[in-house]
């Protein structure tokens, strides 16, 4: 398993989709974190070739329409993934601070 390096806010999100469940189709990847196709079959791309997930091709010929392709966060990536989510939160919430307001005692944090 290869580090990630730096581990983006979009990729983070896939991590976190990919903690939900044992096994997730790409495209419920995509509509889990909001983001487009273009972003998140790369970041998959990216984790398959780092060897944090494991992609399989549907074997299933009951259902319509193209063949789906699913992902699963392997055993060891889950608590690299976890750490990388909460830090992903943890900034997140750090950004958003108080916006000053100005009142009669002078200006103070709403």
């Amino acid at each position: 398993m290869k580090n990630l390096g730096r581990v983006t806010p979009a990729t983070a999100l896939v991590l976190e989709s990919l903690l939900s469940a044992d096994s997730v189709w790409g495209l419920q990847i995509v509509k889990d974190t909001g983001k487009k196709p273009g972003t998140v079959y790369p970041i998959l791309e990216r984790l398959e070739a780092a060897g944090w997930v494991q992609g399989e091709w549907e074997t299933s010929e009951e259902r319509k329409g193209p063949r789906r392709r699913y992902y699963r966060l392997l055993a060891d990536a889950r608590p690299l993934a976890r750490d990388f989510v909460r830090a992903q939160r943890s900034k997140a919430s750090s950004a958003v601070r108080p916006t000053p307001a100005f009142n009669e005692g002078g200006w103070s944090a709403v």
